[in-house]
């Protein structure tokens, strides 16, 4: 079956069309940086034809949840160095998610004396602090043109770092309420610049930090990952003609790249829009059909053998599962996922899913 089959992502060579999607666990630390435990997950689950690692921080001021990563300082490019390396040495490719969380976070997650967003609207609810209390999602800084052009070198920087660590390459994360996406929302951007009103001009950020990475590794190692319609951290596309408008934007502008990749989430991924998208674009797509339900060996298999899809993001059964690629080749049963331990600071529910050889040694 085609999902079993190789492909090249552009410089990208996948042993299967099953990629792990970006999964925030919250496993490294007060300071960010990969340890023991994030080499061991990681390496548990090259038999994935790709690893798109969980959203990683390109700055200090994006950093939205306490142990979260960071890929800025040399103590973290020498953590993710270890994970590559681990990945590597079993087979596996891994390229790390892009993440400034924006406006979602707090200045006592990132240190900083401020946040940043397009505009000065804070993101609805709460937020979790590291001494456990929950706050207000703050109002933040709203970034001045020169700010928004700094912004983008330092995605730039952080993709250095990336390549620089023996990471196989980088996902932008367009998506999910982050800096970038909030660019694409009139709901969370208000400025009055070249970055805000018209869908072209809201698309600029996405279009710019993306073109700067790919000059800056090889648009063959470069991806995106956009989720039209989610309407997540107040990121609100609740106009189907301005959505349209945007990603339509959006995929022009990457189209002339050659991007490695480009990886939607969206709960319709055979729908129009996201079909759209990815012809637009031209490259190979990612789907990932959203939160709403487990994707399914069976859901995976038709999105690929029906030409829907190139490849098919997993979450939860990659958490669960870290044989998964094997299992759903075999067609055999899973592990299911414990969602109370998908955030924490230990092994348990992280790194201790058992194979299914080690079920059936323990069955035996």
């Amino acid at each position: 079956m085609k999902l079993f089959e190789p492909a090249d992502f552009g410089a990208l060579p996948l042993s299967n069309r099953i990629v792990m999607a970006p999964l925030t666990r919250t496993r490294a630390g007060e300071h960010g940086i990969p340890n023991d435990l994030l080499v061991e997950h990681y390496a548990q689950r090259a038999g994935l034809g790709l690893i798109v690692t969980e959203g990683t921080w390109p700055v200090q001021e994006g950093r939205s949840y306490p142990g979260q990563p960071g890929i800025e300082t040399d103590e973290q490019i020498a953590g993710w160095r270890r994970v590559a390396d681990a990945v590597h040495a079993e087979g596996g490719r891994i390229v790390m998610q892009l993440m400034h969380g924006g406006r979602v976070s707090h200045t006592a997650i990132s240190g900083t004396p401020r946040i940043v967003a397009p505009s000065a609207i804070a993101a609805p609810g709460q937020t979790h602090l590291p001494d456990g209390s929950k706050a207000d999602m703050p109002v933040p800084h709203a970034l001045t043109t020169d700010e928004v052009h700094e912004a983008v070198q330092g995605f730039v920087r952080a993709a250095r770092n990336a390549i620089a660590a023996g990471l196989d390459g980088v996902e932008v994360h367009g998506a999910n309420g982050y800096l970038v996406h909030e660019f694409m929302s009139a709901a969370s951007n208000t400025r009055t610049d070249e970055y805000a009103g018209s869908p072209e001009n809201r698309a600029r950020f996405a279009i710019e930090v993306t073109t700067a990475v790919a000059e800056a590794i090889g648009a063959d190692r470069t991806g995106i990952r956009l989720s039209p319609e989610h309407g997540i951290q107040g990121v609100l596309e609740s106009d189907p003609a301005d959505v349209h408008a945007v990603y339509t934007a959006v995929a022009e502008g990457l189209a002339p790249l050659g991007l490695a990749f480009v990886d939607i989430l969206h709960a319709e991924p055979t729908g129009d829009l996201v079909q759209h998208i990815r012809r637009t674009a031209g490259a190979p797509f990612i789907a990932n059909s959203g939160f709403s339900a487990l994707t399914t060996r069976d859901e995976a298999i038709a999105l690929v053998t029906q030409g829907h899809a190139d490849a098919v993001g997993v979450g939860r059964a990659a958490i669960a599962n870290p044989d998964l690629a094997y299992r759903w080749e075999q067609d055999t049963e899973l592990n299911e996922p414990r969602p109370e331990l998908f955030y924490g600071n230990g092994a348990e529910g992280y790194t201790d899913y058992p194979t299914l050889a080690e079920v059936r040694a323990q069955v035996v």
